[in-house]
């Protein structure tokens, strides 16, 4: 999975991200800067994707 491969996460955690970025957006933050800060945000609350997967695992 190369790196930036949003396929882990569940539609509750993509759905977060956008209203997190949003929310950035409104402060001001460059679009690029908020979608980043949005990841991170989630990835610190959650541990990153959900799903399952890995190493002999199917999806």
């Amino acid at each position: 999975m190369p790196q930036g491969d949003k396929l882990k996460y569940t539609d509750k955690q993509k759905r977060q991200v956008e209203h997190i970025e949003e929310g950035y957006e409104k402060l001001g933050v460059p679009a690029e800067e908020a979608e980043a800060r949005a990841w991170a945000t989630v990835n610190k609350q959650d541990g990153g994707g959900k799903k399952p997967g890995g190493a002999g695992r199917q999806e």
